[in-house]
């Protein structure tokens, strides 16, 4: 028969006792916050939305949407509010790819970042997010945000370009090679296209994200051999589309991932040197 009294520590202390003399002071403060790098086709540029910062630190500059997280709040509530206190987008939670046609909506985590030294008030450990939109709304700053809009990722290296605060650069480095690698190895790309789409529209995509032109044949040729990757459907009647009267439309099929992986380069063509990306 089990041991049904408390257990006791070395020191012979209960649990509660043992919280009772606990004092958290032991250890430096330490504070959590999150970081959303919101990434959109904004006039057809992949693009990421960034606020200028109206307080210290970092006055003036530009930052991704974040902030502290509230004593009582989840990860991912904070995520969502503090975007939305700061640019007036809203970002339901999804686990994964876009689940309604037109939904384009995925918000993640991608990792954390604590580098002693990455904020000037105090030790910071923040946890970063990738949200994608398929309908971008023009952005509206609010709470500690004095402006806020989309900038083109070419731009954030370019000069005149967009100086960022504190680590933000390296967050969004992260975040465009998580997506980089993500559109390779499932629908993910869709997710930025209201549907249904053409494979134009599509082929666009993958151009921003990988950073070079796709001869439009090949990467019709290649993305349509991937099984349950795209499904074609009817034109719908009225008005058509500018530049899409003729074109097929496609809506993201049923496959969680695409075999092979859709590279940038058909099979046995040679890597190109660099990218654009920050």
């Amino acid at each position: 028969m089990e041991d049904a009294a408390e257990p006791r520590d070395e020191a012979g202390l209960t649990e509660r006792e043992f919280l009772a003399r606990y004092d958290p002071r032991r250890f430096p403060p330490m504070a959590v916050t999150v970081d959303v790098v919101v990434l959109a086709m904004w006039d057809s540029r992949l693009s990421v939305l960034l606020v200028r910062r109206r307080n210290h630190p970092a006055l003036g500059r530009w930052a991704l949407p974040g902030g502290f997280v509230e004593r009582d709040e989840d990860l991912d509530d904070a995520a969502r509010r503090e975007l939305e206190e700061e640019t007036g987008i809203s970002v339901p939670s999804s686990g994964g790819l876009p689940s309604a046609p037109g939904e384009g909506v995925t918000l993640q985590q991608l990792r954390a970042y604590g580098a002693p030294g990455r904020d000037p008030r105090l030790r910071v450990v923040s946890v970063a997010y990738v949200a994608t939109l398929a309908r971008a709304p023009a952005p509206r700053a609010g709470s500690d945000a004095a402006n806020a809009r989309f900038w083109p990722v070419h731009e954030l290296r370019a000069a005149g370009g967009p100086r960022l605060a504190f680590d933000h650069d390296r967050i969004v480095a992260d975040a465009l090679g998580y997506l980089r690698d993500r559109v390779e190895s499932t629908p993910f790309a869709t997710g930025f296209l209201v549907e249904p789409f053409t494979l134009s529209e599509l082929r666009r995509v993958y151009e921003e994200i990988w950073g070079e032109p796709q001869e439009p044949e090949e990467f019709r040729r290649r993305a349509l051999v991937r099984q349950g990757f795209l499904v074609q459907v009817d034109r719908p009647e009225g008005p058509s589309r500018a530049g899409a009267a003729t074109e097929p439309l496609y809506r993201r099929g049923p496959a969680r991932w695409l075999v092979p992986p859709l590279s940038p380069r058909a099979a046995g063509e040679p890597a190109r040197e660099g990218h654009p990306w920050p």
